[in-house]
């Protein structure tokens, strides 16, 4: 269940972004805009409840789209508490490659997003989770660290203020909507995608295709 009334704003941030397309497979190529995924990441990040999920409403731009080059170098293996355990290091001049990202820079969005009820929680009022998050905006306060894509990107975040849009009208391709686990079925979920498109520098989300009663998405 959606709340009534408008959809809740923030202002979000930062000096770099990066939201790899999937259709990339080493190289890290960011979209132009912030995705949805990383939209509901970043509220999460400033107001979770269990009693509730966020449904994305749109997406606006408000900053030339602005590239920028970045080569790290990467440790390409992993450590895990049994190999360290067994005495097992990783050598990082052995285990090191090079990783190209084109990510973003100078970036700005203001996302709209309602409040979605989960099932176990239809009995309460949605206006309390809109309230808080309200207050939660206002004072700068977060459960974490909001972060543009790459953890080490970090978000700011405030109220909107009257800076307008970009004039950018342009198709983005396929991007990731949501993720699907359909009940009784173990594993990982079913990436669920749509056709994204900005339109005078909005991204409008659309609704979650649900079969009743046969899928839940995170």
């Amino acid at each position: 269940m959606l709340t009534g009334g408008r959809p809740l704003k923030v202002k979000v941030w930062g000096d770099l972004a990066c939201f790899t397309r999937p259709e990339m497979k080493v190289e890290r190529v960011s979209y132009p805009c912030l995705t949805p995924s990383a939209a509901r990441g970043v509220l999460e990040a400033i107001f979770w409840k269990p009693e509730f999920t966020w449904r994305v409403r749109s997406i606006d731009v408000l900053r030339p789209v602005r590239y920028i080059s970045i080569v790290r170098n990467e440790v390409t293996k992993k450590s895990s508490v049994g190999s360290t355990a067994s005495g097992a290091v990783i050598i990082v001049d052995d285990d090191r490659a090079q990783r190209h990202t084109l990510a973003l820079r100078d970036v700005a969005y203001v996302i709209r997003a309602d409040v979605q009820l989960r099932e176990h929680a239809k009995a309460e009022d949605p206006a309390k989770f809109r309230d808080q998050f309200r207050r939660r905006v206002a004072s700068g306060r977060c459960f974490r660290q909001p972060y543009l894509g790459c953890r080490e990107f970090a978000a700011f975040f405030c109220e909107p203020d009257d800076e307008s849009t970009e004039a950018i009208n342009k198709e983005l391709g396929a991007m990731l909507l949501d993720i699907e686990f359909p009940y009784g079925v173990f594993g990982p979920g079913r990436p669920i995608f749509f056709e994204a498109r900005l339109q005078k520098g909005r991204l409008t989300v659309p609704e979650l295709p649900r079969e009743s009663g046969e899928a839940s998405l995170t």
